[in-house]
């Protein structure tokens, strides 16, 4: 049972990866662009030093989810003190961060990472599956694997069996996928800390 959950729990890990690569992509992609658009006016620098200011929240967020997902404990992220010096004092600091800079190169890494993970999700919970049930598709639709008809329940049960294969290799594949994700995680926590 603890198998099961813990595939599930993957698949869940998996397609998290791709939600937030996306929103990390899309997030900084957003906001530094319009930052530096405005940075000619008043209110771009101010945009930049708060987006600046995410990367550590974001980086500890990153860090409990891979602490839950796949009990892979990295070093906590440091947090800058801030003090009370001016706005462009602050925003000076925030931008010369080389810290700042390499986390977000890191969570935007997180998009491509993220694309390929929902690939491997679909390839390792989806398609399993779908071979699985393929006894009771096969009378309703035209089945070909490899150019080889799937037109009786013989080659059906056949195929159904090389699914129930896949899905225990699914299981060990998964695994190991969300522990290198969890990695991935510990190897960017390392670098933004150093």
């Amino acid at each position: 049972m603890t198998r099961t959950v813990s595939f599930i729990q993957n698949g869940y890990f998996l397609l998290f990866t791709f939600a937030t690569g996306v929103f990390y992509f899309s997030f900084y992609l957003v906001a530094l662009t319009l930052g530096f658009s405005l940075s000619f006016t008043v209110a771009g620098v101010p945009l930049i030093t708060y987006v600046l200011r995410t990367t550590s929240t974001f980086l500890q967020f990153e860090r409990i989810q891979t602490k839950i997902y796949t009990d892979i404990t990295t070093a906590p992220c440091v947090n800058p003190l801030s003090t009370n010096a001016s706005i462009w004092l602050q925003a000076k600091r925030e931008m010369m961060n080389r810290r700042n800079w390499m986390a977000i190169g890191w969570l935007m890494l997180k998009f491509p990472i993220g694309v390929a993970s929902l690939i491997m999700a679909v390839m390792l919970y989806v398609l399993p599956l779908v071979v699985i049930v393929i006894p009771y598709l096969f009378p309703f639709i035209n089945i070909s694997i490899m150019d080889v008809p799937i037109d009786n329940f013989a080659k059906s049960v056949v195929v159904s069996a090389v699914g129930v294969a896949l899905m225990m290799v699914s299981i060990r594949l998964a695994s190991r996928l969300t522990r290198m994700l969890g990695h991935y995680t510990r190897l960017m926590m390392n670098s933004v800390n150093r």
